[in-house]
């Protein structure tokens, strides 16, 4: 998985981008589709925030961690887009199960008519 890292009023050093890498290593374990994910670490009014976003079988992804400290942020918005990927991947499997055909109307009302309930 690629990772388009960026900060805006923040330096991001290697010890940044190894945290983020190993952080997203997992993620990257668990769904092998995902292509590229791009962080977007910024810091605004003493708060930390990471933006996350990716593409996943067809839908776009996006989470956000806020936090005083960065790697808590980091953490939060990790946690975050794994439990948004698992939500996808239930939604994508929930599809391919066989839904209940209703019966039609008409149909329905000879079943009452057979059962002779009076």
């Amino acid at each position: 998985m690629k990772i388009n890292l960026s900060g805006h009023h923040v330096d991001v050093n290697d010890s940044i981008k190894e945290h983020i890498e190993e952080k997203f290593s997992k993620i990257a374990n668990h769904f092998p589709t995902l292509i590229a994910l791009d962080v977007i670490i910024s810091k605004e009014h003493n708060q930390h925030q990471v933006e996350l976003t990716t593409s996943y079988e067809g839908s776009r992804i996006s989470t956000k961690g806020v936090d005083g400290v960065m790697y808590p942020a980091i953490a939060s918005a990790a946690k975050k887009l794994d439990a948004a990927l698992k939500h996808r991947k239930g939604q994508l499997k929930a599809n391919l199960h066989a839904k209940p055909q209703c019966t039609a109307p008409e149909i329905a009302h000879e079943k009452v008519q057979e059962m002779n309930l009076a």
